[in-house]
Parts: structure tokens; sequence; C-alpha cells
């Protein structure tokens, strides 16, 4: 099974139209929405993992070009670096998908990278600055 996260950017005519269902009837694609901010009169943003077929994927993604969906792979990484944190557990506080875990004998913070969303919402709150955005 082929899986993949990716970024949509949604023109404001595009808002109300049945996207998602499209790629789950027509393209067979299990969807994940990790994060979305759609709102009628502006641009959508949503961040899917999107699973199922190669094949199907890449027609998929043609779809969705052709309907003026501009789809980008999820590029910005977000990595930590080890020798700076110190497990204060602020990351763990802020983060909406759930990807950090603290370790209940030792009380260390371990970042599980795969389940991150890119939010960057750990960037911002880290005083250690041990959190980073890969470009």
């Amino acid at each position: 099974m082929y899986a993949q996260k990716i970024v949509l950017h949604f023109p404001h005519d595009l808002v109300d139209k049945p996207i998602l269902y499209k790629l789950s009837k027509d393209y067979d694609l299990e969807f994940n929405i990790l994060r979305a901010s759609v709102t009628p009169n502006e641009e959508g943003v949503m961040v899917l993992e999107l699973k199922g077929d190669e094949k199907k994927y890449q027609e998929a993604l043609g779809y969705l070009q052709k309907e003026g969906v501009v789809v980008k792979t999820l590029a910005q990484d977000v990595t930590r670096d080890d020798k700076k944190c110190v497990s204060c557990g602020l990351c763990v506080t802020i983060c909406p998908v759930s990807a950090f875990e603290v370790i209940t004998n030792t009380r260390e913070v371990v970042f599980k990278q795969d389940k991150c969303i890119a939010c960057q919402a750990c960037v911002l709150i880290c005083p250690y600055k041990a959190m980073e955005v890969k470009v």
C-alpha cells in the first residue's frame, strides 16, 4: 500500500466541492485529515495522508490538479536536536497529534517523527530551540 502526506491548497471557488469524497469513491484512496483550514471566502489548506494503490494515487493527483487544487508533498519536516533537548515536556502538551511521548520511568521525551504533521507548534514553544524545521 502506497502512503504519502500531502498539502492541498484550494482556491476559494473549490472549497464547497466534494474533493475528498471523489478521492475515496473514484480512486479508492483512504484519507486521514491531519490539519485543515477551510473557509468559504478564502483559500483552503489541508494536510492529508493518502493511502492506496500507487497508480490510483497518481491518477488522483492528476484529478486534483485538473480541478485547480495545488498539491505539494509535506516537504517541511520537523526535526529534533537531541543534544539541545532537555525533555522539559512543553512540546508534549502542545502537539495536536501526540507526536511526543514521555517514557514513564525515565521522564525522557521521545519524538515520533512519523506522526508529525509539521504544524510547527513545538518549534515555537521550545525554549531550548531543540525543535527545528528542515526545509
